[in-house]
């Protein structure tokens, strides 16, 4: 049988089988491995010896068509550099590289620029201070995510060249598309031309940062933003999100966690001109009823909303959200909101205004019960996610309530549900014939569950 297969033929065969099966197909035969290998587009590799240069470029080269590399690798003084240029010889047609086995430097990254010119993401540390002019060298990177680390000794030299360079890469506009940066601190100047040269970039993810750089090269860098995420940056939070009021008209997302601006946020709410339509806040201490009623009433295209572990909002600001902007909602979460605990009826009014509902998390909520569920979702029969990991006093009634009322539910989350049992589980697959992906403890399967899964291609995890 396997002589009767040509060598096409099995690589495709390959290229649609699901990773798990790699390890089995590799074994059959040395052609067989050698034709895994040759249509292997996607690797994620965790190296214990980094310095073991020669078996890894060997075993690079025996993938020609590798375009998805993952790196990851114990740090080792020196071996990040000598791992990336391995990594730039051995593959050329890389379009995504994640590389963490500690920063690398600048001469790095000019030297990959070089090799991989179709490189389209990037996802690298650096060590500061921080110098980006090696971005001119990558005309067709898209997306970028940087976390910068504590200083080593070289540093102050990878900067001094990068100056060198200036004459070499003056400004110019760049393709970046999606930006992340992770850990800037008050010092990391670098940053500046990145905001000049960068002026495409739609979307931003600032996580632990303490500072943006120069404020007026960042200002008109906001212009064109349509996306913002800020986690844990408490420091720049209310900064940024006044600038945003002031520059930028284009946002449509914007994500704030772990350390926002009480006054800062209502400020940005009333005051901008953009036209939101998705926010998601976890601001335990820094969001309550006022900035509910200011979204009411400006953010009118409003259809994702998603909040979690905000303790001081109450059933009247969120009633208040459903009636002005509920019609147009087609994303509500309610993560470990003890709101939806405390208020009775809360949850069906909100089902009421939000019948055009089509993905719903109330995850966490350890105290929310059957009937509480299901009185909103007797309105929202248009669900096609519904997430209720952790809602531990939930039962099987609530399983049959789902089945009856929502028959398009494709994707389901009932893990760590302790008043959910294997029987409710067992008749919700068997009555949901849109089913396409199930979260739920294997314990809880039961033989019939789990065969006609199988042969519905239910996604069992």
């Amino acid at each position: 049988m396997d002589a009767l297969l040509c060598d096409e033929l099995l690589q495709e065969i390959f290229r649609r089988l699901p990773p798990s099966s790699s390890a089995a197909v590799s074994l059959v035969s040395k052609r067989w491995l050698y034709l895994l290998r040759s249509s292997t587009t996607s690797l994620s590799l965790l190296l214990h010896h980094p310095h073991l240069a020669p078996p890894l470029s060997s075993f690079l080269s025996q993938h020609p068509y590798l375009s998805v590399l993952s790196v990851n690798a114990a740090a080792v003084s020196g071996a990040s550099d000598h791992l990336i240029r391995l990594v730039a010889s051995s593959c050329p047609n890389l379009s995504h590289l994640r590389f963490f086995p500690g920063p690398v430097s600048p001469f790095s990254l000019f030297s990959l620029s070089s090799s991989c010119p179709r490189l389209s993401s990037l996802d690298i540390p650096l060590c500061r201070p921080l110098s980006f002019l090696w971005l001119a060298r990558f005309q067709n990177l898209k997306h970028l995510s940087v976390q910068s680390v504590a200083n080593n000794s070289s540093g102050f030299e990878y900067l001094k060249v990068g100056d060198n360079l200036l004459d070499e890469f003056p400004d110019s506009e760049l393709n970046l598309e999606s930006l992340c940066l992770s850990g800037i601190g008050p010092g990391d100047y670098g940053l500046n031309w990145v905001w000049r040269n960068c002026r495409k970039i739609k979307s931003l993810k600032l996580k632990r940062c303490e500072s943006v750089g120069d404020n007026v090269s960042f200002s008109g860098f906001l212009q064109g933003l349509e996306e913002l995420e800020l986690r844990s940056c408490r420091p720049i939070a209310n900064g940024v999100l006044l600038k945003l009021a002031e520059n930028c008209v284009s946002l449509n997302s914007l994500l704030v966690h772990d350390g926002g601006s009480k006054d800062g946020l209502l400020q940005f709410i009333t005051e901008t001109n953009c036209n939101l339509q998705k926010l998601d806040f976890r601001l335990p201490l820094d969001l309550d009823n006022h900035h509910l009623m200011a979204i009411a009433e400006n953010f009118r295209g409003l259809t994702s909303l998603r909040l979690q572990s905000c303790c001081l909002v109450s059933g009247e600001g969120l009633r208040g959200v459903g009636r002005a902007v509920g019609g147009g909602v087609e994303e509500l979460a309610l993560v470990n909101c003890d709101v939806v605990e405390r208020e009775s009826g809360l949850l069906a009014t909100l089902g009421q205004n939000m019948k055009r509902l089509r993905r719903l998390d109330l995850s966490y909520n350890e105290m929310l019960v059957d009937k509480e569920l299901m009185s909103m979702l007797v309105s929202c029969d248009g669900l096609v996610e519904l997430r209720l990991r952790g809602c531990n006093r939930l039962t099987n009634v609530a399983m049959a309530s789902m089945g009856k009322s929502c028959k398009g539910l494709q994707r389901v989350d009932i893990m760590n549900c302790c008043g959910i049992e294997a029987e409710g589980v067992e008749q919700f697959v068997v009555n949901s014939a849109k089913l396409t992906q199930l979260q739920v403890e294997q314990i809880k399967l039961s033989s019939v569950a789990t065969m006609w899964a199988s042969n519905h291609f239910i996604q069992l995890t």
